[in-house]
């Protein structure tokens, strides 16, 4: 929950990004001089090996030899445990703030309002907690592998120059830098052609979708031929510019090879005639270093500056995430007082909200059947929205057992409240797991009593593990009714003093919704009841049928009271 404690404000990524890692730095420190360690042998080798080549040409002492060779020997051998140092505190910080950050996700999401997740899709929030962070995991292994390697390189190889040949640093700084930038320009020609591949894959798995959705009516028509015809069409297109594209790869590869080891060459030839001429004083091993140094370095700037990609998508993945812990959209409880206990009386006192709902005015008493009718965009599901707390009023007030819930902790309050929405929500486990959702615990005889009282427990019986049998994503292998049953026992195994029923038995068969009817008399007792429903025949039994136009009550009364007056409630039933 660290990094919700942030402020987000469209601050650039790097200060997001050094927020995260701020209590790793220890971590990280010990991973970069873990590194430097590590990869010391790959910048020293041309020290060895000019040191070497000195000797030999001086008829030096053959110790000298051992020597340099003992020492690089000794730096690899460090390299092993230095290395899983680097991998245990670098990787290991990665995975701990890539963690902390899905984990802050999810926190999040489960304090945004209702309303902030009926604008944005839950497939976009789910790209955000696993793509996106992926990409700021890429982005940060990625900048400490490549990005640390070609640092350490640069700072090792520059300091040995500085040394060994102080007198050819100068072009060092600006024929490197150079070489690379050309590198760079090079393969910024090739981005059009990636675009272009790209645009055409995507093409392709658009064409091979709608194929696969229309191969019923297809084969019905005996299409075949013009279906792959489309298809087929892509698929040249794809590899035309699957082709392009390999063909400019290769150029770009060998030019950028023979512009390299050119430029190599050349160094070499320079430093051997610097060296044979004595413009100042080179000794055979140090042109031998400068040579290799001149690759080495102008691979490591390179690669410094092929990190730009992923370092762009991996912040622009940092914005993304920060759209979501910035998002306003909150639900704010702290502070508030607590609710210990509820008796189930409700009272909307002039209650209107931006849309469903105006100048509401309703009283429902502890234990009351309530049932809302009316057409589609009456107003019936925001005033449900309402009571559970999903929305605040923006007029007027809602009272629980007379306290403004404006006042209230919702997280307490819901406690005392069950909801069986319209469409069952079940996840991939097992019946009882389905049931007990967040109650640890839970005695057998009180799971079976739900199931009774949901009258779910003659088909639980009758599936082949019982209460363990797995029900499959979102229910997959129970029927609409099966799984509406369940959602229900699920509401009463709370035992809840408030109970909303949002079109509970939409989707059920007629036998189904008369299971449920027989079952509605034992639940309602003690309880207060708000139910909506369609079907009128659901809450014919309801102590208080409130009937709503546009967002106000037009009618209330019991079901007899109001087929008497001849109103609105009676066009609906002989409708």
């Amino acid at each position: 929950m660290g990094e919700l404690d942030h402020r987000y404000r469209g601050e650039h990524p790097i200060r997001t990004l050094a927020y995260l890692y701020r209590d790793h730095r220890a971590s990280l420190l010990i991973a970069v001089v873990a590194f430097v360690f590590k990869h010391s042998p790959t910048w020293m080798l041309p020290l060895v090996t000019a040191n070497i080549i000195d000797v030999l040409v001086a008829g030096g002492p053959v110790g000298g030899i051992w020597l340099n060779a003992g020492v690089l020997c000794l730096l690899l051998t460090l390299n092993y445990p230095f290395h899983l140092l680097y991998v245990r505190h670098l990787s290991g910080t990665i995975r701990k703030v890539s963690t902390g950050l899905r984990s802050s996700l999810c926190a999040r999401m489960q304090q945004l309002s209702i309303g902030y997740h009926a604008r944005v899709s839950a497939g976009v929030l789910q790209t955000k907690v696993i793509r996106d962070v992926e990409s700021v995991e890429t982005m940060s292994q990625q900048a400490g592998d490549i990005g640390l390697s070609a640092i350490v390189m640069l700072a090792g190889g520059v300091t040995v120059i500085a040394v060994k040949a102080p007198q050819a640093l100068p072009v060092f700084l600006v024929v490197v830098p150079a070489a690379a930038i050309l590198v760079m320009k090079m393969r910024d020609r090739m981005r059009t052609d990636n675009e272009s591949f790209r645009l055409e894959v995507e093409r392709l798995s658009s064409r091979v979708t709608e194929m696969t959705h229309l191969i019923p009516i297809t084969r019905a028509h005996g299409l075949e031929k013009d279906a792959l015809h489309r298809v087929d069409g892509t698929l040249r297109n794809v590899l035309r510019t699957g082709l392009r594209l390999d063909l400019v790869n290769g150029r770009f590869g060998s030019l950028a090879w023979i512009l390299l080891n050119t430029l190599g060459v050349v160094c070499l030839a320079g430093a051997a005639l610097v060296s044979y001429y004595r413009v100042f004083a080179l000794t055979p091993g140090d042109v031998v270093m400068l040579s290799t140094f001149f690759t080495t370095l102008t691979t490591a700037v390179t690669s410094l500056m092929s990190l730009t990609p992923i370092i762009s998508k991996g912040l622009e993945s940092v914005r993304s995430i920060g759209e979501v812990l910035q998002a306003p959209d909150l639900e704010h409880n702290d502070g508030k007082a607590e609710v210990t206990g509820v008796t189930g009386r409700l009272d909307f006192q002039d209650v209107a909200f931006t849309y469903g709902v105006k100048d509401l005015s309703l009283s429902v008493r502890p234990g009351e059947t309530v049932a809302l009718v009316g057409a589609s965009g009456a107003g019936k599901s925001t005033v449900l929205n309402l009571v559970i707390g999903f929305l605040r009023p923006t007029k007027g007030r809602i009272l629980l057992d007379g306290v403004d819930m404006e006042t209230l902790d919702l997280r307490t309050y819901r406690r005392f409240v069950s909801v069986v929405p319209q469409e069952s929500i079940l996840f991939e486990g097992s019946v009882r797991e389905n049931v007990t959702y967040g109650l640890p615990d839970v005695p057998d005889e009180v799971v079976r009593r739900a199931l009774e009282d949901a009258n779910a427990a003659e088909f639980v019986d009758r599936l082949p593990d019982g209460w363990d049998t797995v029900v499959g994503e979102r229910g997959a292998r129970l029927s609409g009714g099966q799984k509406q049953r369940l959602a229900i026992a699920r509401a009463l195994i709370r035992d809840p003093r408030i109970l909303i029923l949002d079109e509970a038995t939409s989707a059920l068969d007629t036998r189904s919704e008369k299971l449920i009817q027989q079952a509605m008399a034992r639940l309602v007792t003690g309880r207060t009841v708000l139910v909506v429903a369609h079907r009128l025949s659901t809450i014919r039994t309801a102590d208080r049928i409130v009937v709503m136009e546009h967002g106000r009550v037009t009618e209330t009364g019991s079901h007899d009271e109001l087929v008497r007056a001849g109103g609105a409630y009676a066009l609906l039933q002989s409708a």
